[in-house]
Formats: structure tokens, sequence, C-alpha cells
């Protein structure tokens, strides 16, 4: 697919691996909207990409609902939408201070798989009524996994099940999307260097890194980019999970 002048949507965009498409898209000519829930930074990277920032809760039907009906406002029909919302906190099914509570579960599952979905169907819904090109291609849509969908660590049973089901619904949404001409590929990385992991402490950093075969240090934001602007590139790339994990395969802990 082209990028010149394509509307595209990155959710979780203000930082990490998201702010890392959104200046991929950009930098290849795509018109980006970051749909976010930090608001000075998104604004602060959508000014530095030309691109608009929109408030959004991907786990709200009505927020991304708006918020997408604002992108389309500004720059027109989404032709390109890459889901990075998310989030991962650690709770053991059992643990010391009793069963893990049924909300803390739900919570990860509502943002990280819901409101994956949210986003798919939605921009879905515009990339149908966009012109298509010489290959009948309309749209490309990107979520984003994890290495935990098939290796889940001792306290990700949330986070696991959450990526798993966005492992699930890449090929069963890509053969359904596919007589509108929309691709759907997803991303399962392993260790980057996000926000959440620039937080730890140098020499847990470094432990980290050890346990990749190679390359043996944690990957960038814009190596996430880069797989992004290849599966948008690719029009044959569909149905497809790919890891990005530097042939990690995590441990039980």
């Amino acid at each position: 697919m082209e990028f010149k002048n394509v509307p595209a949507i990155v959710t979780g965009g203000a930082s990490g691996l998201g702010e890392g498409a959104a200046r991929a898209l950009a930098a290849a000519g795509c018109k980006v909207a970051i749909l976010d829930l930090q608001k000075e930074q998104g604004e602060k990277v959508a000014a530095d990409i030309g691109g608009i920032f929109v408030h959004c809760d991907v786990s709200s039907a009505e927020s991304a609902e708006a918020a997408l009906a604002a992108a389309s406002k500004v720059h027109g029909l989404c032709g390109i939408a890459v889901s990075c919302a998310g989030i991962g906190p650690a709770a053991k099914i059992l643990g010391r201070d009793g069963v893990m509570p049924l909300e803390s579960f739900s919570k990860v599952i509502q943002v990280n798989l819901i409101g994956t979905f949210n986003i798919l169907r939605l921009a879905a819904a515009e990339m149908a009524q966009r012109e298509p090109n010489a290959d009948g291609e309309r749209g490309v849509i990107i979520n984003t996994a994890s290495v935990a969908a098939y290796e889940g660590q001792i306290g990700q049973s949330a986070y696991s099940a959450s990526k798993g089901g966005v492992v699930a619904l890449t090929i069963q949404s890509a053969r359904e999307l596919a007589r509108e001409g929309i691709r759907v590929n997803t991303i399962a990385p392993g260790l980057f260097m996000t926000p959440m992991m620039s937080g730890m402490p140098q020499e847990v950093q470094d432990s980290l890194a050890a346990t990749l075969p190679f390359p043996k240090r944690l990957g960038k934001p814009e190596e996430f980019g880069m797989m992004v602007d290849q599966m948008v590139r690719n029009p044959v790339l569909n149905g497809e999970t790919i890891r990005l994990d530097s042939a990690l395969r995590m441990a039980p802990k």
C-alpha cells in the first residue's frame, strides 16, 4: 500500500512502540493521528511529526468512535490503523494476598483485547468506504501482541490471555475483511526499550538484555516502526503474526 497522504491512526502513539510506529508512518508520508490518553506527550509527538492528537480510551466504544470521527474529519477516512495501546500489570492467580481479583483480569482483557478489537472494527468500517488501489486494497490494520502470547511468564495470566486473543484474531479478521480489501497483521514484540522498561534500574535492563540470543540488547521503538512500515508496504503480507524478539523464548519467570 502507498503511504503518501494516507490517513493513519496509531493508538498508544504518545510513547514507546506506538510512538515508534507513528514516527515511521509520518516519515513515509502518512497523515498521522495519535490516539492516546497522554494528552501532553501525545500533543508533543504529534507536533513533532506534523500530525494531530486525539484523546482516546480504546476500551470505550463511545470514546473510540468519537476519536476516529475526529481524526477522519481532519485527515479523511482511515487507511492505516496501528493498535499499540495496552497495559500489563503483573498479578499471580494465587498470590500471597490470596486469589487474583476477577476485575484485575477483566481490566487487562478490556484494554488489550477488547480495545484492539474496538479500533479494528471502527477502522475497518472507514477503510471499507475508501477507493481501492490496483490490487483492490483499501486499508491495512496492524495490531500489537507480545511474545507473552506464546510463553507467558508467572504473573502474566491476564496479559498473556489478552495478547493470545490478539494473535487468534489476526487470521480470522484477515479472512473476514479480505472481501473489503483490508489486510490485517500483528506484531509480537519481545523486550523493547519502552517508558516502562526505561524506568527500571540499569542492572535490571542489563540482566534482561542478557537473556536475548542476538542482538543482546533491548529493541528500539524505531525498529518496531520499521516492521510497521514493512507490513504496510508488502501487499501479500496478510493474516500473519510476526515475532520481533531477537530469538527470545521467555523463561517461566
